[in-house]
């Protein structure tokens, strides 16, 4: 306990200070938030602090109705002010911005801009409402539903409840497609064993809807370019009796003759340079443009090479026309981060002045620029340090007319303590430049097409950093990549880099840190030349894309391979005496797997619990006899265990040392790593949300190290898990999340056994102990 509390004043002191102001600041704006807003009423009149749906029925299951009423309150206006912890500083900012003198200004801004004029029970339309939410139930199958109000009025706040009686609920007897026996008629027919509609289920006028636009859909597939959805019907008929409906599908008597064709594709023309100050399509002559592979291209200036878009067009001359296979080529012209707009239409031909059951397809590609300058200013800030970044991005888009993308990143930056003792890790500062080239396409000596649905890349990359801790060492990196990127649907993502190289070696090693590494040999990891080769795949599968699923997740493993060949054929083995090198780096050979789950349960409209389990392996072997530094896990920090610092967690139950009074190295690392996370997420109001956390997990080294008692992992592992938990703040701007944990231990792993977990030292009262236990960690975004 003793090296956790050294080492919590020397990095967190002055942040529990600030916390502690910040929460007093926070306490203040509350309190003055919490101030009355009823003197500031029109005389007679009340605020309208809440709108309720009550559903009074003894024949739907209890289960249902929780979200019944739910969906019915969201239908209900206006809504009344937005409210933080059960007060409405927004309407208060209105109040006390009082009239300003004119539209500019503060005073303006604060009250129309932030405020939000009081929401009076004279807004509320109570008619209205009964209207909508009846309309609404009978659109759910309860054809004689009744709604009633009421309004409560306490101390000039109203709340208005609506009491729905939605009584027996329709359910479909029948369903028959009522067609012809056309061509149009028996696709629609055809499309009739995937329907929505279903005997036996409640009639729902959302999945008349849906079905509609699921046939369209079919009959789009099948070349009916000009049907849409409202050619379709769907008439109800009540009369079987016992809250039973018959439902015909039928196409409208009104259905133009177009509509009911499949169409063909004639050809296709691409205008790769277009600008939108061109006014209108200028259509092409079928004679015009250069024609490629089928494509008619009109391209003067020769911007793009025609087979980079030819293999992007899915959409082929004399097929038939499917929505699907224009969709896809729409896509695919996208997916080639070329272009800013893509636009395209599909226009009759006609023959000896009459209509053909034929389209000419037209693609309008507007580019972006040629050339992009972004430039970054980030500043940071952890506990006592803080420091500062840029970052110069200059991209060339369309390199060799190809659509290929060449990014150059130049960036430097530097940390340094601001407080606390300082150490030979207190400041450093780092910079460096990156080349990256991008294929919209899979380069390979063989034919390769691992996806047509979207588009696939080829990547290039190379970069050098230098990192100097100026009291410490410096180290220089090189870096080389190659690979591939590719999704194989909306949900699954691959990443192989069939090489990467990374090439570390120390530079300028101070006599203070040589001497530390002389009696704390464990330091000399960190500055060891690092030489990895070999192939890294990573798979990516996720549904969070998905709002109208309960249960998402989120789910990637990875491999690192390094050397596994060429260890083996070296004869490699450490451990008798055969270790070789590449560049006067020892090769660093292993298999390291790394896996991450994630899964998301809405508990209504405004909750989530999310829950994460991680765990990360790195066996090595041959010529090594664990991972390279910058290979190997490490625990704690703002996304990781919130309790505990940033690498400072672990290994193991190994007790982290203090190297003298001003020498403190914090990094640990292992080979091995477990983590689990949850989270209660749940919204305050439209921007401002909370969650509630606990956080467990180590790093293990995967031998054991004389230096380190404790750090290897066993099947006691369990038993060296740390754990801490905590509160913390989100503010959602859409374009950013803001997030702020405040967290503390509950278990320690170094401690003597039978002393870690810390629940009876809990005390929230005491200076000391906050100061020592409470770790605040400030974030972009959530931790997963």
């Amino acid at each position: 306990m003793n090296g956790m509390r050294t080492y919590s004043k020397k990095k967190g002191g002055v942040m529990s200070n600030r916390l502690v102001s910040l929460c007093y600041v926070a306490f203040a704006l509350l309190c003055l938030a919490s101030c009355s807003n009823l003197k500031y009423l029109p005389e007679g009149e009340h605020l309208y602090v809440k709108g309720e749906v009550e559903i009074n029925s003894d024949t739907i299951p209890e289960r249902y109705i929780g979200p019944l009423s739910e969906g019915l309150e969201a239908l209900l206006r206006p809504k009344p002010n937005t409210t933080i912890l059960g007060m409405r500083p927004q309407l208060y900012l209105y109040n006390i911005a009082g009239e300003p003198k004119s539209d500019r200004g503060f005073r303006n801004w604060l009250k129309n801009k932030v405020g939000q004029p009081p929401v009076l029970l004279s807004d509320v339309n109570r008619e209205y409402n009964e209207n909508v939410l009846r309309n609404r139930l009978e659109n759910l199958g309860f054809f004689h539903a009744q709604v009633a109000s009421d309004t409560t009025i306490d101390n000039r706040k109203a709340t208005v409840t609506y009491t729905a009686t939605p009584h027996i609920i329709y359910r479909i007897k029948s369903v028959t497609f009522d067609v012809d026996s056309s061509d149009l008629g028996k696709a629609i027919k055809s499309a009739a064993s995937g329907s929505l509609l279903q005997v036996g289920r409640p009639y729902n006028l959302d999945n008349i809807i849906a079905e509609r636009e699921r046939i369209d859909n079919e009959l789009k597939n099948k070349g009916y370019y000009y049907f849409n959805p409202d050619h379709l019907i769907v008439e109800v008929d009540s009369v079987a009796g016992d809250h039973q409906v018959d439902l015909y599908v039928m196409v409208k008597n009104e259905t133009p003759a177009r509509a009911k064709r499949p169409y063909y594709i004639n050809n296709i023309y691409i205008y790769p340079n277009y600008t939108l100050t061109q006014r209108g399509y200028q259509r092409a002559d079928p004679t015009d443009g250069n024609v490629y592979q089928g494509y008619h291209f009109i391209d003067p200036e020769h911007t793009f090479r025609r087979f980079a878009l030819t293999n992007a067009m899915i959409l082929r001359q004399g097929e038939l026309y499917t929505r699907e296979r224009h969709n896809r080529t729409i896509r695919q012209l996208v997916g080639m981060g070329s272009f800013r707009f893509v636009r395209n239409e599909f226009v009759d031909v006609d023959s000896a002045g009459k209509t053909t059951n034929k389209l000419d397809a037209y693609y309008y590609l507007t580019p972006m620029p040629k050339h992009g300058l972004r430039i970054e200013l980030l500043g940071k800030t952890a506990a006592v340090y803080n420091g500062s970044e840029i970052n110069v991005n200059w991209q060339h888009r369309n390199a060799f007319r190809s659509a290929e993308l060449l990014t150059f990143t130049v960036y430097g930056g530097f940390e340094t303590q601001t407080g606390g003792n300082v150490n030979l890790n207190s400041s450093f500062y780092r910079y460096g430049i990156e080349a990256s080239l991008s294929f919209p396409r899979m380069i390979a000596p063989f034919d390769w097409k691992p996806t047509r649905r979207f588009v696939p890349r080829t990547v290039f990359t190379a970069g050098y950093e230098f990192l100097n801790r100026r009291t410490a060492y410096s180290l220089n990196s090189m870096r080389f990549s190659f690979g591939y990127m590719w999704r194989e649907n909306t949900e699954k993502e691959h990443d192989l880099k069939v090489l990467e190289i990374a090439y570390v070696q120390p530079w300028n090693i101070t006599d203070a840190y040589q001497a530390l590494m002389d009696t704390v040999p464990p330091l000399r990891h960190a500055i060891e030349p690092q030489f990895t080769f070999g192939p890294i795949y990573n798979y990516t599968r996720t549904n969070t894309a998905r709002t109208d699923l309960k249960h998402t997740f989120y789910f990637k493993g990875g491999l690192d391979l390094s050397a596994n060949l060429y260890g083996l054929i070296r004869g490699a083995n450490v451990r008798e005496g055969r270790q070789y090198q590449i560049f006067n780096a020892n090769f660093s050979q292993y298999i390291k797997s790394e896996v991450d789950f994630r899964h998301y349960m809405k508990l209504g409209t405004n909750a989530t619990l999310a829950s994460r389990a991680m765990a990360g392996l790195g066996y090595s072997y041959g010529n090594s006899t664990q991972l390279p530094y910058v290979k190997q896990f490490f625990s704690g920090g703002p996304n990781g265990i919130r309790a505990f610092r940033a690498r400072t967690l672990g290994p193991g139950s190994y007790t982290p040392e203090f190297y003298g009074e001003n020498n403190f190295f914090a990094d640990q690392t292992g080979d091995i790593k477990i983590e689990l996370n949850t989270e209660y997420r749940a919204r305050l109001n439209s921007i401002v949300h909370w969650a509630a956390f606990v956080d467990a997990g180590n790093v293990w080294l995967q031998n054991s190290d004389p230096e380190k008692p404790g750090a290897a992992f066993s099947s006691n592992f369990v038993n060296e898990m740390a754990v801490g938990a905590g509160l913390g703040l989100r503010f959602d701007f859409t374009f950013l999340i803001l997030r702020g944990d405040l967290a503390m231990p509950l278990r320690i792993p170094y401690r003597p056994k039978g002393e870690r977990w810390l629940f009876d030292e809990i005390n929230f009262r005491s200076p000391d102990w906050r100061r020592n236990n409470l770790v605040f960690n400030l974030a972009i975004g959530y931790p997963f």
